[in-house]
């Protein structure tokens, strides 16, 4: 991805839209996906599960989205004064958070297609099985979408803190290269 082709003031407004977006859903992806296990069968637990698919399905769009974005736009150059770690963790996580973002909701559709349920678009339609019934591979694939979902969680509780941390202890105008400029950002 292009890094570092922009000056450090901020990010494009294509940017910064696709990055609120994907972070709006997230969120509740991740708290709906955390609770769903604690749920009892009927029709509340189903209204959840269709939700997160659906959901899952419009994180994958966006971010496919927004790796086009960013091979377009690029991204603007490290802010200054930034301890070279710091970079380095920063980019790890953003990197990581992008290739998990892509793997996730794939991972989910293969596993409900292998568990032979539905994987609906907000009622609107149903998006076809990709996989034969497989309840083993279902059982493999959910396990597999499990860790990554906690680890998506923790990464994002990662790149939350480190942007709040920017903004209240450091004042460094990191969280402004993000933010639309009706809230601040540059």
């Amino acid at each position: 991805m292009t890094y570092g082709n922009l000056p450090p003031e901020g990010y494009p407004a294509s940017s910064k839209w696709l990055h609120w977006l994907v972070a709006a859903l997230v969120l509740p992806a991740i708290a709906v996906g955390l609770y769903l296990p604690y749920t009892q069968p009927g029709p509340f637990q189903d209204g959840l599960f269709n939700a997160h698919k659906a959901f899952g399905v419009l994180i994958l769009v966006l971010m496919i989205v927004r790796i086009l974005n960013r091979f377009a736009v690029g991204a603007p150059a490290p802010e200054p004064g930034i301890a070279p770690w710091q970079k380095t963790v920063s980019s790890a996580v953003h990197g990581l958070l992008y290739v998990l973002l892509v793997v996730q909701p794939v991972i989910g559709y293969t596993a409900n297609s292998a568990f032979g349920a539905s994987v609906p678009f907000f009622s609107l339609f149903e998006i076809p099985p990709i996989v034969e019934k497989n309840d083993a591979l279902a059982e493999r694939l959910f396990a597999i979408h499990r860790v990554i979902g906690i680890s998506i969680a923790f990464l994002a509780a990662m790149h939350i803190g480190a942007a709040l941390q920017h903004a209240i202890l450091m004042r460094d105008g990191v969280l402004q290269r993000m933010l639309p400029r009706a809230l601040g950002g540059r």
